[in-house]
């Protein structure tokens, strides 16, 4: 399974956000400047992360987005499951494909279990665990 940049962006304005003392704003600039990514997709993003609840957004002179919920709440599996508009690994796991083999075909199955599988293990992880690091972080990303 791959996850879609997006989704990519995503866990890293998350990560961003963790490392950051809990009340202080970010604004979307920094964050793109940050890793690099664009501001209008940063902008998309955060718009994302925001209806799913995962961060709070302030608008104007002074605002800025940070985390809604502490780091150990976040769940990786939910926000990939909520950033990822598909998990469609094959043309068979999409209800419009065209598989010509797909009602013997036993391949979906363990595809399946492999995708369940990889679900299950990033349920296992919060933000909490992929930034128990944050100071090696921040000195990667300068973290403002």
């Amino acid at each position: 399974m791959r996850v879609t940049k997006f989704t990519d962006y995503a866990l890293r304005v998350l990560i961003y956000l963790a490392c950051k003392p809990s009340g202080e704003l970010t604004t979307i600039s920094q964050l793109a400047e940050a890793y690099s990514i664009s501001v209008h997709h940063v902008r998309v993003v955060v718009h994302k992360l925001g209806q799913a609840g995962y961060i709070n957004s302030t608008q104007g002179k002074g605002g800025g987005v940070e985390l809604a919920l502490r780091p150990d709440e976040i769940l990786i599996g939910e926000v990939i499951r909520s950033t990822e508009k598909d998990f469609f690994i094959v043309e068979c796991f999409n209800p419009q494909g065209k598989c010509t083999i797909v009602k013997a075909c036993r391949l979906k199955h363990i595809l399946g279990d492999a995708l369940n599988a990889f679900i299950d293990t990033l349920d296992q992880y919060t933000l909490a665990d992929i930034t128990d690091n944050r100071h090696e972080i921040v000195q990667q990303i300068r973290v403002a």
